[in-house]
């Protein structure tokens, strides 16, 4: 039976990547950083310092993959036009803090640490390059495309898609074919046992400044301000005085828009673009209480787990 030009065996440096940083995929999925991500919790300074950290990565990652285009430890894998990310990033910047963006921004302690090893390899142990760009590019082009989305909803991004180039490879047309072909050029690459499993140990390490990287986000949003939702009203937390809460009607008193009195539970946009129900059909709690309650059903519990576990083995490839 004839091969197929993409078939992978256990000796591929593919296949050791895969299986070799299985486990550090699985840590970096549950920091806290991505699971908030994945939930839509992000908030929107948080996404820009995330996004200041991808702009010095990768400037460090393709200012070394430049250096090393030439060399054949490296070369098989110099995609420019498909891959680099560094320009999309400028863009982003420009729409997150206008164009003196440079003069706001400054490379955070663990991604400097990051762009310290890059800038390492590049320079002195190039064939592990491979494992920078391969943990990188190949998670921008899977579980990346998943966070994408998240931002842009949670955010409410444009649908220009404005703060958002990062994710976009306008220059490969099918991401799937793309991502064989890569892995099938580093399966050809001239590499004895010893060096893939160096460049299986790098893998891990770039996990690990990765993981660095997001703890210290973490860190940062905890000490963010609760930005306001929905239209400007700030979450409500189910404590105190239920009146405070923004969705409890008695406390809102807006107009309905509808000529015809709503039957009772039904929800109607308000004369200033809120939803609301009408005082004395709102009934004595707020939502807040009616969905956290509808959140502890165990058969609602099943379901949203089962949701966030999908998610999350779409990002299993996609780092910070």
């Amino acid at each position: 039976k004839e091969l197929s030009p993409f078939a992978c065996s256990p000796t591929d440096l593919s296949e050791l990547l895969k299986e070799g940083t299985k486990e550090s995929h699985d840590r970096a999925e549950n920091t806290q950083f991505v699971k908030d991500f994945l939930k839509g919790r992000i908030k929107k300074e948080l996404f820009k310092l995330a996004t200041v950290a991808l702009y010095f990565t990768y400037s460090a990652l393709e200012e070394e993959m430049d250096r090393n285009k030439d060399n054949q430890v490296f070369a098989p894998l110099y995609f420019p036009l498909e891959l680099h990310r560094r320009e999309a990033l400028v863009k982003d910047l420009e729409y997150f803090y206008g164009e003196d963006w440079k003069e706001k921004i400054q490379c955070s302690e663990a991604t400097q640490h990051y762009v310290d090893r890059i800038h390492h390899v590049g320079q002195h142990e190039p064939e592990l390059l491979v494992a920078h760009a391969y943990t990188r590019y190949m998670g921008d082009l899977s579980g990346g495309q998943v966070l994408k989305k998240v931002a842009q909803r949670a955010l409410k991004l444009p649908s220009t898609e404005e703060g958002i180039q990062f994710y976009m490879f306008d220059n490969i047309s099918n991401a799937q074919q793309f991502k064989q072909l890569y892995r099938a050029r580093m399966n050809a690459l001239d590499m004895d046992k010893n060096t893939k499993e160096r460049v299986v140990e790098e893998a891990n390490r770039a996990f690990r400044f990765n993981m660095q990287v997001f703890d210290e986000l973490d860190k940062i949003g905890r000490s963010l301000p609760e930005e306001a939702q929905d239209g400007g009203f700030p979450v409500h937390d189910g404590k105190g005085d239920r009146r405070k809460c923004p969705y409890y009607a008695d406390s809102l008193g807006r107009l309905w828009t509808t000529t015809e009195p709503p039957r009772a539970g039904h929800k109607s946009r308000s004369t200033d673009g809120a939803f609301c129900v009408p005082a004395g059909e709102a009934g004595p709690g707020c939502p807040y209480h009616a969905a956290v309650a509808l959140a502890k059903q165990p058969l609602v519990q099943l379901v949203l787990a089962a949701c966030v576990a999908l998610a999350a083995g779409a990002v299993a490839w996609y780092i910070m």
